[in-house]
C-alpha cells in the first residue's frame, strides 16, 4: 500500500518547483526541495512560473535611460504645440515607457504609439522617427483637447479609444476597462510630473 508524504516549506511553496519522489518501500513524497540519495526515485517535477525581477529591473533601467535621452525633445515638442511638457511625458510613459521602438499588437508604433491612420492624418511618414512621432501625437492630442473643450479626461480617452468612441457615449469616457485604466494612469503620471516640477495644483 502506497503512502504519500507532503513536505513543503512555508517559505518556498508559493514559488518553488514541486518534486514527486518514490522511495524503495513505495512511499510517495511531494516536496519543494530535491531529495538526494539512491533511496529516492524522481517521478516528475513541475516547474512553477516565476516573475522575473531581473527583467523588471532591466525594463526600469531602460525606461530611465530612454527618458533621459528624449526629455529635451519631448519638452520642445510639447512647448511648440502649446502643451504642458508634464502631460506629454505622462502620455509617452503610458504609451511606450519611452521606448521609441515600442509596437503594440494592434500596430501602434513609437513613443506615442501612433496608428497608421493617425500618422497619415498628421503627415508622419516614419512612425519610428522619435521627433516625427512625437509631433504627430502632440498635434493629435492638441486637436482632441480643442474638440472636447479642453476636457483632459475626454481627450485622453479619445487618444486611447478614438474620438468617435467618446462621442458615441455622449462625450463621456467610454466604458472600456482599458480606456478607463489608461485615463487613470496618464492622469496619475501627469500629477506626479507636475509635483516633481513644483507646479501648483491650481495651475
Amino acid at each position: 500500500m502506497l503512502s504519500a508524504v507532503i513536505a513543503m516549506s512555508a517559505m518556498h511553496s508559493a514559488s518553488a518547483d514541486i518534486y514527486k519522489y518514490k522511495d524503495r518501500h513505495g512511499n510517495i513524497f511531494l516536496t519543494d526541495q530535491p531529495m538526494l540519495g539512491a533511496n529516492y526515485q524522481l517521478i516528475w517535477r513541475t516547474r512553477i512560473a516565476r516573475k522575473s525581477s531581473s527583467k523588471s529591473r532591466i525594463d526600469t533601467v531602460a525606461m530611465r535611460r530612454n527618458k533621459s535621452r528624449y526629455t529635451s525633445l519631448i519638452d520642445n515638442v510639447a512647448r511648440s504645440n502649446r502643451l504642458r511638457p508634464e502631460l506629454l511625458h505622462a502620455i509617452v510613459r503610458a504609451e511606450s515607457s519611452y521606448d521609441p521602438r515600442a509596437r503594440s499588437r494592434t500596430g501602434a508604433m513609437g513613443l506615442m504609439q501612433l496608428m497608421p491612420a493617425t500618422a497619415k492624418r498628421y503627415g508622419v511618414s516614419d512612425r519610428w522617427n522619435p521627433k516625427a512621432n512625437l509631433n504627430g501625437g502632440a498635434r493629435y492630442l492638441k486637436d482632441l483637447l480643442s474638440m472636447f473643450q479642453n476636457d483632459l479626461k475626454l481627450a485622453l480617452a479619445a487618444y486611447n479609444a478614438g474620438e468617435n468612441a467618446v462621442k458615441k457615449y455622449g462625450n463621456k469616457v467610454p466604458p472600456f476597462p482599458e480606456t478607463q485604466q489608461y485615463v487613470t494612469r496618464v492622469l496619475a503620471f501627469y500629477q506626479k510630473n507636475r509635483k516633481s516640477a513644483n507646479i501648483p495644483a491650481s495651475r
